[in-house]
């Protein structure tokens, strides 16, 4: 798997977004985007999906897909105009509607209790601790009553020796990619803790990619959650080390 620290690079040039994060990934970030679609939209029917940084909207249609009725939304013009050309999925039974919007304005634009689940994919790496502090606040907002939260991104290897070769590998990547962009983005830190200190409750986490690549989920709380999150993910298979 390539290092995320060049998405920054990627973004630069959105027609090329797409065929560069499948590099990234080797692959496998269509994976990642059945199972947070899936997690988002079991046990609902017709789901109200936000995608927080949609990009170019790979999330926000495998969402649709699915029956959802998605907004996708992101800061970004050229992103946004490759997801605007992209046709939903074939036999497709939901929306999507594309919204240039940041992640700060979430809270002018939509009324609370919104949305049944919302999504962000590799775009909390690219927050300050701040910004994911006041994100996480407003959409728990924005949710419904045992409303879902998935969060996939990069994060942190939990082992000593996992997380050393990490570094080594993405320190290179990271500064040329900033010198090229002069913007970076990090591993999320203790990203299930974060999620919990804004008030979520039923967390939990599944690693892939080496430990290096998570997908958290969270409840709102108001309805039995343990088995809406163990089953959000049901049928993606976890990587092995």
């Amino acid at each position: 798997m390539g290092s995320f620290a060049w998405m920054r690079v990627l973004e630069s040039s959105a027609e090329r977004y797409d065929r560069g994060i499948r590099w990234l990934s080797g692959g496998r970030i269509d994976e990642v985007y059945r199972a947070v679609a899936v997690a988002a939209t079991t046990g609902r029917t017709a789901a109200r999906v936000l995608d927080v940084g949609c990009g170019t909207g790979g999330l926000a249609l495998a969402c649709a897909a699915r029956g959802a009725h998605a907004v996708g939304i992101d800061r970004n013009a050229g992103m946004l105009a490759v997801a605007r050309a992209k046709a939903l999925p074939a036999g497709a039974s939901g929306s999507v509607r594309w919204l240039e919007l940041g992640a700060a304005e979430i809270e002018d634009v939509f009324e609370p209790r919104s949305f049944d689940a919302v999504v962000a994919c590799l775009s909390f790496s690219e927050m300050t601790d701040d910004e994911q502090a006041y994100v996480l606040e407003v959409v728990r907002t924005r949710l419904v009553a045992g409303g879902r939260l998935i969060i996939a991104d990069e994060v942190r290897p939990r082992q000593a020796w996992r997380r050393a070769w990490h570094a080594v590998r993405r320190w290179p990547v990271a500064g040329l990619a900033y010198l090229m962009t002069q913007t970076g983005t990090r591993p999320v830190d203790g990203l299930p803790d974060r999620v919990r200190g804004a008030g979520f409750v039923e967390v939990g986490e599944e690693r892939r990619w080496g430990d290096a690549f998570a997908i958290v989920q969270a409840l709102t709380g108001g309805e039995a959650g343990s088995a809406a999150v163990r089953s959000g993910a049901a049928g993606a298979e976890v990587e092995g080390p």
